[in-house]
């Protein structure tokens, strides 16, 4: 997997909808992601969601690295419009903050073959809901500052 990083740093003039900032993560397909009718197995597209997040909220240095211990899904919802296979390797995973609560957040996913233009509709759109968790008490816990503020640059108008 590679991470990108990069921007979609639009936001709405003059009346013309743009795409929110959006942080970027290419993700390699593996052979075992594939079902037998040749495309990305459902369970094995959720696991590369997860991939995706991970160097845009859990790696050293981001606000949010703390959530890699101390996190819950808590809701997910995958919709496909076309398939993905193999050939499609790495694939291109668009991420932003959709809802920013005290003690969750949701991501928007787009999912597109490699290569292909970022304006063109993806091939899988996604959500998931995050709440951080508290594991010595076991308890929800309100996002710190510093989470909610890092969360908020990604986050769609």
């Amino acid at each position: 997997m590679t991470s990108v990083g990069s921007v979609n740093g639009f936001r709405n003039t003059g009346g013309t909808a743009v795409l929110p900032k959006r942080f970027h993560a290419k993700v390699d397909v593996r052979w075992s992601d594939m079902d037998v009718f040749q495309h990305i197995n459902h369970a094995r597209m959720v696991t590369l969601l997860e991939e995706a997040r991970i160097p845009w909220l859990f790696e050293g240095g981001r606000p949010t690295a703390g959530l890699r211990t101390g996190c819950v899904l808590a809701d997910l919802h995958v919709r496909y419009r076309g398939q993905l296979r193999h050939e499609d390797t790495p694939l291109d995973v668009a991420m932003w903050i959709e809802q920013l609560r005290a003690v969750d957040f949701t991501i928007g996913y787009e999912v597109r073959a490699n290569g292909v233009a970022l304006d063109s509709p993806p091939a899988v759109v996604a959500s998931t809901q995050i709440a951080a968790f508290d594991m010595s008490t076991q308890r929800l816990r309100r996002l710190t500052a510093a989470e909610r503020e890092y969360l908020s640059l990604w986050q769609a108008d």
